[in-house]
């Protein structure tokens, strides 16, 4: 983005359903992404497996010789529940701790269309970005307009004054891969004043997990 200055992003975690979705645009779009990752040198971070949209993305990524590491909890491993991961793989106990993971290694996030599972990661991340436990750029890829009434509606929080206009701020959307990762490069985030006086130390267990102990 010219006259922007932008971050260095080396590995991006993708959240996205399991799913392909009703219109076979998702699955085309969601394989582009991952060739626009490859191309521009990033790697990937993902929950792991081949299913549908998340099998899309890693393969896309792997073919273009771009690094892809899949976060999963061992309980799907079992009979083979989501096929292998198309890369490295990591085994956590939980999903707590899957989603802990996947904040620590990667440098942004994106939500492409799912279900609760895709929303539950999605939030989660949007809230500790709030909370000032990380300050890593989230966004969405709207395709064909899947995220239009969840964006409507964080606008509605925002006038109904449950969300600031800071926080809204925190998720960005676009509908192209190009523009999203465009976005993502140049975010600059604006902690809220109040929060950010919050600490967060990390844990001094041997996993070196996030503890996510509040000392106020």
């Amino acid at each position: 983005m010219e006259g922007v200055s932008v971050r260095k992003i080396k590995k991006i975690c993708v959240f996205c359903g399991a799913n392909s979705g009703k219109d076979v645009a998702f699955v085309n779009v969601v394989f582009h992404l991952g060739e626009v990752l490859g191309k521009r040198k990033i790697d990937l971070v993902y929950g792991g497996g081949k299913l549908r949209l998340m099998g899309c993305v890693s393969t896309a990524v792997a073919q273009h010789e771009r690094q892809v590491l899949g976060i999963i909890p061992s309980a799907f491993t079992v009979n083979n529940l989501v096929g292998e991961t198309c890369g490295k793989e990591i085994k956590v106990a939980t999903m707590h701790e899957r989603l802990l993971t996947m904040m620590e290694l990667s440098y942004a996030f994106i939500a492409l269309p799912g279900g609760f599972g895709t929303l539950e990661e999605l939030f989660q991340m949007i809230s500790w970005a709030q909370l000032n436990i990380h300050n890593k750029p989230i966004g969405v890829l709207n395709i064909n307009g899947f995220f239009n009434s969840l964006l409507s509606f964080f606008d509605h929080a925002v006038e109904q004054k449950f969300i600031t206009q800071k926080a809204r701020k925190i998720l960005i959307s676009a509908t192209t891969a190009d523009e999203l990762v465009d976005k993502l490069q140049a975010f600059r985030f604006e902690p809220d004043p109040a929060l950010s006086k919050l600490k967060w130390s990390p844990s001094s267990s041997q996993k070196e997990k996030l503890d996510l102990t509040l000392h106020l």
